[in-house]
């Protein structure tokens, strides 16, 4: 399961994270954490059954993700190796029996063409990762916030939106380059006409009129295809101006 919590402290303080746990998820990976594990109390640290993998960002209350695993990986990278990415604490890779997991929160461009340059780059470092990963033999499962709608059925007001950061043209080029890739946006590939989405501004009651976007993934590598069973996009459950979604793999 993929979730944006916006704010690990928050969820725990709304007890939004208590649905989840009792999922027992074989893993659970968590962006915008906005927290150091050091600043959890005793009780905010207790996760029955799940190993924590922490990358906070250096800049405090900003950014973060943490993947919690119910059985230990057998190698875990931190970042992709780039300083001028990884102080944000924006990656988590895990390697599983058949598969590597990347905990991903991709930065947002909402503050300006600076950030959709830094956006884009965020974007093309990974995909040479990921490049190198595949030409090594390796599936892959990328998951989180990708901060982008694809298509325009991904959003509900896509022409009044073309120029807005999260829906911009070169924005979802970059997207489509993962499918390219040898990535399948596996929730679409299923439910090609589906129309759900996964994150709501908490501005004008967005998500009790329905006015949202898709920008939380699971983009899987083309082997893998064959193995997942479901997408489920957990509308129900709140706590964040995002909902989780989880990906049913045999």
């Amino acid at each position: 399961m993929t979730w944006n919590v916006n704010g690990f402290r928050s969820a725990l303080g709304k007890h939004a994270l208590e649905p989840v746990w009792k999922l027992k998820l074989d893993a659970l990976c968590l962006q915008e954490i906005k927290v150091h594990p050091d600043q959890l109390n005793e009780t905010q640290r207790k996760f029955p059954g799940y190993e924590a993998i922490w990358n906070p960002a250096e800049k405090a209350g900003y950014s973060g993700v943490a993947t919690f695993l119910r059985t230990p990986p057998s190698d875990v990278q931190i970042g992709m190796g780039a300083p001028r990415f990884d102080g944000e604490g924006r990656v988590i890779s895990t390697l599983h029996p058949g598969f590597r997991l990347f905990n991903m929160y991709f930065p947002s461009g909402t503050r300006g063409r600076e950030r959709v340059d830094y956006k884009l780059d965020f974007y093309a470092h990974l995909l040479n990762i990921c490049d190198a990963h595949h030409k090594k033999g390796e599936s892959l499962i990328v998951t989180g916030d990708f901060n982008t709608a694809h298509r325009p059925i991904d959003l509900k007001n896509p022409k009044q939106n073309g120029r807005t950061s999260g829906f911009l043209p070169q924005e979802r080029e970059w997207v489509q380059n993962y499918l390219d890739h040898g990535f399948v946006d596996i929730y679409r590939h299923l439910y090609p006409e589906r129309v759900q989405y996964t994150w709501w501004t908490y501005r004008l009651n967005a998500r009790q009129r329905g006015i949202g976007w898709r920008i939380d993934y699971f983009l899987v590598s083309e082997a893998l295809v064959s193995r997942v069973r479901d997408v489920v996009i957990h509308e129900g459950i709140t706590g964040s101006d995002h909902c989780p979604v989880e990906l049913v793999l045999e």
